[in-house]
């Protein structure tokens, strides 16, 4: 497979040069770092240490530990477009990343994920506890190395990506509080649970690029959508009762069960229609009413607590 990726790589003889350009070049290292994803990743982390802080928030712990969490988000990113740069390449939506279109070179992307990835770790287990930086390790592990690349062999892939993908509540959590509860365990299922809403959407509206470089999402292998539609409503269902659960657990109030309540009902009314329809227009708004959501959830959970 890797090989056959090389050979059709249009900008392969690119990977020897990288441009000379200070500008380009730090764009290019900015641009590996996937920084909206790495926000939304601080975003629910922030929520976390909000929720999981005893009293007053210490605003120091909280600016390391989102540092910290920034800068291995980051390095992730980096090594996860290392290892899929010749899929990458395969693929409309991902072919003028940095490493495809020639703008590093893998060595440099390498590195940089290295230094990044190791450098958090460390800033963690100094700055913040030990704990949050071995709850960074399992993210390591689950995503670079069990997700990533059973992403070309199986669509449960997904579901296992889910794992670490839902870990950043979690993190921000043992940050605040140095230990773990039900209450943090709750915050990484609404977490867990919105992901396959959220990740099966983007897999319908490219599952034909996804196919070119025979990436097993569960679109590519049933292409009907039937089974996909089952799951984007299986799991907005199951996500709403669980997003209330906050309330009863004491960490939030009344104010975020009723929000709670109104966005996941709005959230499973758009799933419905995307998984009746299977029509790109459809799975489009659902892509964007679950980044509309999450945000919006935390956030009125961090407000009513």
């Amino acid at each position: 497979m890797k090989t056959a990726a090389i050979e059709l790589h249009p900008n392969a003889a690119a990977e020897v040069s990288a441009p000379s350009s200070a500008k380009a070049r730090a764009a290019a290292y900015i641009e590996l770092t996937k920084p909206r994803i790495t926000s939304l990743i601080v975003l629910t982390s922030a929520a976390g240490f909000s929720l999981g802080a005893r009293g007053a928030i210490n605003y120091l712990t909280f600016a390391h530990a989102m540092i910290g969490i920034a800068l291995l988000s980051s390095g992730i990113a980096t090594l996860n477009q290392f290892m899929e740069r010749d899929l990458d390449g395969l693929m409309r939506r991902t072919e003028n990343r940095p490493l495809p279109s020639g703008r590093l070179v893998p060595f440099e992307a390498l590195w940089f994920g290295i230094m990044l990835t190791v450098g958090a770790e460390l800033y963690l287990a100094l700055s913040v506890n030990v704990l949050t930086a071995l709850m960074g390790l399992t993210v390591i592990a689950g995503y670079l190395f069990l997700y990533t690349p059973l992403k070309t062999r199986t669509s449960l892939s997904t579901a296992v990506g889910a794992f670490p993908g839902a870990m950043p509540p979690l993190m921000g959590w043992t940050a605040a509080r140095g230990e773990i509860d039900v209450a943090a365990w709750v915050l990484f299922a609404i977490l867990f649970l919105w992901q396959f809403p959220h990740f099966l959407a983007i897999a319908w509206m490219y599952r034909e690029d996804y196919g070119r470089a025979g990436i097993r999402m569960l679109p590519v292998v049933e292409p009907d959508g039937r089974v996909t539609g089952q799951q984007i409503i299986l799991y907005s269902l199951m996500l709403l009762p669980v997003s209330l659960l906050p309330t009863f657990l004491g960490i939030s109030g009344r104010v975020y069960l009723l929000a709670a309540l109104v966005l996941g009902l709005l959230f499973l009314a758009t799933s419905i229609r995307a998984a009746l329809s299977k029509s790109n227009q459809h799975a489009r708004q659902l892509l964007l009413a679950s980044v509309l959501y999450l945000p919006l959830l935390f956030g009125v959970m961090v407000l009513n607590r």
